[in-house]
């Protein structure tokens, strides 16, 4: 059966929800509790991040100034951190994430093993069931404009003069149009971890669209560490809130999907002449796509932002890693949550409860039950994500659709044009200053 053939069918899966939802008061949340919708948000002030979209070198990656160009101020650091530590402080958070036990699992890739019981126990059911990779936006279900005002960070917005510009209080007014927001994530998986809502009262459903696509690079482009990286999970592949967001979160060690060999598949330069190329991960139990390259930043997000609106108008779940401070970008297509609902996945791997979404897939598998924690292996984690992977033939014909959409060509492939990611020490050695900027409570220590 072809891609163009097939339904997704997807079982209810847990959810994460604000510490402003309860039981009972659906109908009641959105006014009056200071939240992020425009009954509330439209008299309210929140910091301004503004950057630049161009990619000039007016200013570095990840320095802001204020209007009197004053001292700079690193965004991830000092604003991200400082801001998700301060509403740990009052906690707002379900757990504290840091004393979660994670580990390097022994093993060429280097798996990342974190034990998480406590997102498990305090989840609550999801609102609706998802049957398909692209549905409506629904009011009436748990949405980010139902969310406290206290669990938002900052708004990311583009400056309008070509200069990047931090305002710590900035009101959102009706001519601010529908603003980007960056906010925590109460069930957090790891330090910093944030949620950015793009135009937050456009009420978008989960799907990618070229604008959005594009802030979320910028948002990887602006932190300007390679640690912090963005994911975006779709409907099909484990996203559990139908309003359009990404995850991001600081992670002090490279990715295991980062580090997997690579061939090229396309070549730009007769097509669209923008210097996109497309490579396929080798050697790793999910089959995937890396795009690199491009003139300017937009191009490498409009040929990843098209090739992702093809495969939701087909309903082909996908999942996105968003590496390299944006330079770098990783589609994974996946079945997991097809084969679960076909009966198709082992039972050993249904007993974890682990729902593969970016980060597992990328390689940091959150673990819910101290067993699995304490045997976890190389082998464990490469059987658990090879049930996520499309077959090779099904893969190929996602690849043809993710070629033609991006306006790239196959080209004939060989061994020499294997790429290895083996520069562990280099990516460590690059980023050791920004990582002692971390407490040492958040390190992963083999």
């Amino acid at each position: 059966m072809g891609v163009l053939d097939r339904t997704l069918t997807i079982k209810r899966v847990p959810t994460v929800l604000s510490n402003y939802q309860e039981e009972g008061d659906v109908g009641k949340l959105g006014c009056g509790r200071n939240c992020l919708g425009k009954c509330c948000l439209l008299v309210s002030k929140l910091p301004l991040y503004a950057y630049k979209e161009e990619d000039d070198a007016m200013i570095e990656n990840g320095m802001a100034y204020s209007l009197d160009q004053g001292p700079s101020i690193s965004f991830l650091h000092d604003l991200l951190l400082g801001q998700w530590e301060d509403r740990m402080r009052k906690g707002l958070f379900r757990y504290n994430v840091t004393k979660c036990e994670t580990k390097i699992i022994t093993g060429r890739y280097g798996f990342i093993a974190q034990l998480n019981e406590g997102r498990h126990l305090k989840k609550r059911p999801t609102e609706f069931r998802i049957d398909q990779v692209l549905q409506p936006f629904d009011a009436n279900k748990f949405n980010f404009t139902k969310v406290g005002q206290e669990e938002a960070l900052f708004r990311f917005e583009p400056s309008n003069d070509h200069i990047t510009h931090y305002f710590p209080s900035a009101p959102v007014t009706s001519e601010s149009d529908s603003p980007n927001i960056v906010a925590i994530n109460v069930s957090p998986i790891e330090y910093g971890h944030v949620l950015l809502i793009p135009r937050i009262f456009d009420c978008l459903p989960q799907m990618i669209d070229h604008a959005s696509f594009l802030a979320a690079l910028y948002f990887a482009k602006e932190a300007a560490d390679p640690f912090f990286r963005v994911g975006y999970n779709s409907l099909g592949a484990f996203a559990t809130i139908n309003h359009l967001h990404f995850q991001a979160y600081y992670l002090q060690v490279p990715f295991p999907a980062e580090k997997a060999p690579t061939q090229l598949i396309s070549e730009a330069q007769d097509i669209t002449r923008n210097g996109v190329v497309i490579s396929q991960v080798l050697k790793y139990p999910v089959r995937g796509f890396v795009f690199e390259g491009g003139n300017t930043l937009q191009e490498l997000s409009d040929a990843v932002a098209n090739s992702c609106i093809r495969l939701q108008s087909i309903n082909v779940p996908f999942n996105i890693l968003i590496s390299g401070c944006g330079k770098r970008i990783l589609l994974f297509p996946q079945c997991y949550a097809e084969k679960q609902a076909l009966g198709q996945v082992s039972p050993e791997v249904l007993d974890t409860q682990v729902n593969p979404a970016v980060w597992e897939i990328s390689g940091h598998m959150v673990l819910k039950r101290r067993e699995d924690f304490d045997k976890a292996s190389e082998e464990y984690a490469w059987r658990l994500l090879a049930e996520v992977s499309l077959s090779e033939e099904r893969f190929n014909e996602v690849k043809a659709v993710v070629l033609e959409a991006s306006g790239l060509k196959e080209i004939l492939t060989c061994g020499t044009c294997i790429k290895e990611e083996e520069g562990t020490e280099e990516f460590l050695q690059e980023s050791c200053e920004s990582a002692q900027l971390l407490p040492k409570d958040c390190i992963v220590l083999q």
